[in-house]
């Protein structure tokens, strides 16, 4: 649980400064739970730069309640949260100081979103709030003020906890938090855990995960992991000491985020997922007469195929549907083994005749090159829009030039036509041949999808 605050506050020297104003958003890594925000008489004047820059001056004050007047709301709101602030060393030592002005001990574990954007968002030149969440797309209103600062520091954060992902943030949390010999029953664990698409983990009591699967229904799927009897199951539910988990809304980003974070983070019980889940691909190759031929081969790394497979079965299945389709030449593809002159096809007017030279190199690759697109991104720089986590929100997948870049969420109210915010808001991801088979299978299997071309 986090406490995501900003404080405004009169200038002035060092460790004399006093508030005025505080904003505080109670969110629990989801969604915020509980919001409190009041100006505050600090009681002395506020510089004359501070008011030209807030717009809070010392008449709005004079009504104002006290700190100690608000001090009780502060404790309960961040009663069990993490402390997140932009610049976060600022806010806890002037909350520190009023608390103690009033004999009262404020600690808490702090995070800093100007550190964690600098670790995470390492490319943007400037790590300010207000350059930040404009390079983002986030919304923001009140620049200066204590609500919108700390509502847009809401919107970072969510934004920068879905770029962590090796989940440095979590496993930290979890370290310093845990008491030993304390874990919750099973039971208690799955009671946190909503009937919604996304991704889940699984962590032991030094934060280490052991465990990351994904979920159309990911409280249905936990609850399998807790009452299986497999010896998988077992271990699990032996050494499950949390579960934390992350809506996607699309099953094509909990697809993706399974994939590349069983990479980053190797879970202990995820081994099968370890190794490339497509090992068999179809790659496009030129033969000596000129014609493009489609071949199905072991998966290459240094090589760029067309489209991955699972297996040399449905590899096989896919490329003769593509030469029926296509109106490819068996022989060519390396299909007919027996094939002396003509393939077999031909025979049955299903070939155009490119194994016997009668149809020209140039018409037979322009239909492997019809093939080639439809299966492949090919150049193609697209944004696959889908649904979001919630009513008012949609998902993206980004393509640039061919290469997958990652994924991200957007406000329905902001436009994606614009290439350079879909690649700030969006969190990077590394492209191989497993994403790119699971986008595309998603793409064939989802009809609907709505598709921006740049």
């Amino acid at each position: 649980m986090y406490a995501i605050l900003d404080i405004e506050t009169t200038g002035g020297q060092f460790n004399e400064e006093g508030i005025t104003e505080i904003a505080i958003y109670k969110y629990d890594g989801h969604e915020v739970t509980d919001q409190f925000f009041s100006l505050v008489n600090p009681e002395k004047p506020i510089q004359p730069f501070v008011v030209k820059l807030t717009g809070i001056n010392n008449a709005m004050l004079r009504s104002a309640p006290k700190f100690y007047e608000v001090a009780k709301r502060i404790i309960e709101i961040t009663e069990g949260c993490v402390l997140v602030a932009h610049n976060a060393q600022f806010d806890y030592r002037v909350l520190r100081i009023e608390f103690r002005n009033l004999g009262y001990d404020f600690e808490k574990q702090t995070l800093c979103t100007v550190e964690l954007s600098q670790k995470l968002l390492p490319e943007q030149p400037s790590h300010s709030l207000g350059k930040l969440v404009r390079a983002l797309g986030i919304p923001m209103t009140d620049r200066h003020r204590a609500t919108g600062d700390a509502l847009a520091t809401v919107h970072l954060f969510k934004l920068l906890l879905e770029k962590d992902v090796e989940k440095q943030i979590l496993k930290s949390l979890i370290r310093t938090e845990v008491k030993k010999g304390m874990a919750p029953k099973l039971k208690d664990l799955l009671e946190s855990i909503p009937s919604v698409t996304g991704v889940y983990y699984i962590h032991k009591e030094n934060g280490d995960m052991i465990y990351l699967g994904k979920s159309r229904n990911i409280k249905k799927r936990v609850n399998q992991h807790f009452t299986g009897t497999s010896s998988k199951s077992k271990k699990i539910q032996k050494q499950a000491f949390t579960v934390n988990y992350e809506a996607t809304g699309s099953e094509l980003i909990a697809l993706l985020k399974e994939c590349s974070e069983i990479k980053a983070n190797r879970p202990a019980y995820n081994a099968a997922l370890k190794k490339n889940i497509f090992p068999w691909s179809i790659y496009a190759e030129t033969d000596a007469d000129g014609y493009t031929a489609l071949r199905l081969q072991k998966t290459d790394a240094r090589r760029k195929e067309v489209i991955s497979f699972a297996g040399p079965a449905e590899g096989k299945s896919a490329l003769f549907k593509a030469t029926e389709k296509y109106r490819l030449c068996q022989k060519i593809n390396g299909m007919d083994a027996n094939a002396k002159e003509h393939c077999f096809p031909y025979e049955l007017d299903e070939c155009n005749g490119a194994c016997i030279k009668q149809e020209s190199p140039g018409d037979y690759n322009v239909r492997v090159a019809g093939y080639i697109t439809e299966n492949s991104f090919s150049g193609q720089t697209i944004a696959i829009i889908d649904r979001g986590r919630t009513v008012d929100e949609r998902s993206v997948v980004l393509i640039e030039d061919g290469i997958y870049k990652g994924y991200g969420f957007f406000n329905l109210n902001y436009q994606v036509h614009k290439l350079d915010i879909l690649k700030n808001i969006i969190v990077p991801m590394d492209d191989n041949k497993d994403v790119r088979r699971i986008i595309l299978n998603y793409m064939h299997k989802k009809k609907g999808l709505k598709i921006v071309r740049f």
